[in-house]
């Protein structure tokens, strides 16, 4: 590969805190908003233009579809993401589950609004590109921004990028799941137009299970959730393949609705599912955007044709961004396994709990019987750097333990957790390795916080 010498720059120190967390998203948004509730200096850093990442960035609106009567679900901040949605009237009940699903758009005035409130220091359109450190300490990061390149100072790192974007530049060891088996990579799309009555009237005609997810996807259950009704539709590009609508060797098409508004807005269509994309690689990010957005028209038109209600449904918006599941994870000083999500994994270093839900690599469990495991503190932290936290679906595990804490609620659970660690370590004056754990967990007690 051909490389070029970059002449050294003195950079400006553009900001200095106490904790620094890079990305916005459910984990990133609950570090800050947890850290700055423990009583220290606080900044949210994000790269677009808004904060929520999944959930306004992709248009992920499913925060906790997962939960039915019998979850024993997460308490703290995730449950607060929908409560203070619901108050401020951006969000709706949510179709499969006792949960509410977040209005993506609303929830970006939301995010303003939860930051402000906090008093934390927000920063967007920053994109992190370097980290400084004193030997394997970390002090801050160098960021891209319209102004120019800029350091900030900080004591303490949060990293909820998603990709463990940080972890990696500050040499810490990850891995990635080879691409031909990564989670497939999603152009969520809206429409408006939508007969909602007409629409109900053929869902309620037309059943669809868990069980059928099986037409399109190979997908093991342990039975349980087989016959739970699942917002699917899968006719209507069956029948689109039939008329050559869509290549009738395309099967990445397919998949759920959500949210069916009144006014006749189809939110959070989750129904583009491409493979062979890997999220931290620019030209598959580049080539999953055109190619979602191409399978998403073919989706639209689809629905027009074959699902009653849709038929004078037109685009109304895409995702921010593509949607991705699956890139990076830490090395930890503890890496959850399989065996600790579907067992009921126990830790003494335990930040919070999450119910026996896996979603991905062909496995759906759902939490309908109140079993549930510890995430443990020491999945959020890397080896051979400190200072330095890891919040979101880049914690150190496996595949399937992927599978169950890279869904949204469980983010939020990583990064209270990060976020309180993080303060209380500052306040100790001891490195995020070596903070004691049961003052994080009395910190996260007095926040609502079950990690029991």
């Amino acid at each position: 590969m051909k490389t070029v010498n970059i002449p050294s720059q003195n950079i400006p120190v553009i900001a200095e805190t106490d904790v620094l967390v890079v990305g916005s998203g459910p984990g990133g948004l609950a570090a800050a908003v947890s850290s700055a509730r423990a009583g220290v200096e606080t900044m949210l850093v994000e790269r677009y233009g808004c904060f929520g990442g999944n959930l306004t960035h992709v248009g992920v609106e499913g925060i906790a579809w997962y939960r039915r009567e019998e979850t024993v679900d997460v308490e703290g901040i995730g449950i607060e993401f929908e409560q203070r949605a619901k108050a401020q009237h951006a969000s709706y009940d949510e179709p499969q589950s006792i949960s509410q699903g977040i209005n993506a758009e609303l929830f970006k005035v939301v995010a303003d609004n939860w930051i402000e409130e906090a008093d934390i220091k927000p920063l967007l359109h920053t994109t992190a590109v370097d980290v400084l450190r004193d030997g394997n300490m970390l002090t801050g990061i160098v960021v891209q921004t319209k102004s120019g390149r800029g350091a900030i100072l900080a004591k303490r790192i949060i990293d909820a990028t998603g990709d463990a974007d940080i972890a990696l530049l500050a040499g810490a060891p990850t891995r990635k799941t080879p691409k031909e088996e990564m989670m497939s990579v999603t152009v969520m799309f809206s429409c408006s137009g939508v007969n909602r009555a007409k629409f109900m009237e053929y869902v309620s005609e037309n059943p669809m299970r868990y069980k059928d997810w099986g037409k399109e996807w190979s997908i093991q259950t342990d039975g349980k959730e087989d016959d739970l009704f699942s917002p699917y539709l899968d006719k209507p590009f069956e029948k689109a393949r039939a008329e050559g609508i869509i290549p009738p060797g395309l099967k990445s098409i397919g998949g759920t609705w959500s949210g069916i508004s009144d006014a006749g807005d189809a939110t959070y269509l989750n129904m583009v599912h491409m493979s062979g994309y890997d999220g931290t690689d620019v030209f598959d990010l580049t080539r999953a955007e055109i190619e979602g957005r191409k399978q998403a028209m073919m989706a639209i038109r689809a629905l027009q044709r074959f699902a009653p209600g849709f038929e004078n449904a037109g685009l109304r918006n895409f995702g921010m961004t593509v949607g991705i599941r699956d890139t990076r994870k830490i090395i930890g000083r503890y890496n959850l396994t399989e065996n600790d999500v579907r067992e009921q994994g126990r830790f003494e270093s335990a930040i919070g709990i999450f119910p026996e839900f896996i979603d991905g690599y062909g496995v759906l469990i759902l939490p309908t019987t109140g079993r549930y495991f510890h995430v443990p503190y020491d999945a959020l932290i890397p080896q051979g750097v400190e200072n330095l936290l890891v919040a979101g679906r880049s914690i150190a595990g496996d595949k399937i333990s992927h599978a169950s804490v890279r869904n949204m609620m469980c983010c939020t659970v990583t990064g209270q957790g990060a976020g309180v660690a993080a303060a209380v370590s500052v306040k100790q004056g001891k490195s995020t390795s070596d903070v004691e754990i049961e003052q994080v967990q009395a910190e996260l007690k007095r926040q609502g916080v079950r990690y029991r």
